[in-house]
């Protein structure tokens, strides 16, 4: 297992984008049995708005765009699980990691 801390994170759904505010957000890589999975857990957001309004939906697919404290840019879906009482919330990724690969 692999972890890389983000220095910035965007969420784009349908036709609407979001920067996320946080205090701090982790990626995790898992290479278990040849198969990668990969998820980012987030402390300290700031936009309850949006929390909430995962939090009262079930379309919760996003595309996740990160960037890593070390300047790498990844992108991939993902599903955006929130904790609105706790100012957190858990990604989910789906299929592929763009620039992973490459950055790794």
């Amino acid at each position: 297992m692999e972890h890389y801390d983000l220095a910035s994170l965007r969420l784009s759904q349908n036709e609407e984008s979001w920067a996320l505010a946080f205090g701090k957000a982790r990626l995790s890589v898992v290479n278990e049995y040849g198969t990668r999975s990969w998820y980012v857990d987030i402390d300290g957001i700031s936009d309850r708005e949006l929390l909430e309004r995962f939090a009262n939906t079930v379309e919760i697919d996003v595309v996740v765009e990160a960037v890593t404290i070390g300047g790498r840019v990844l992108k991939g879906d993902g599903y955006f699980h929130p904790n609105p009482w706790h100012a957190a919330a858990a990604i989910r990724g789906v299929g592929e990691l763009e620039g992973y690969a490459s950055a790794h």
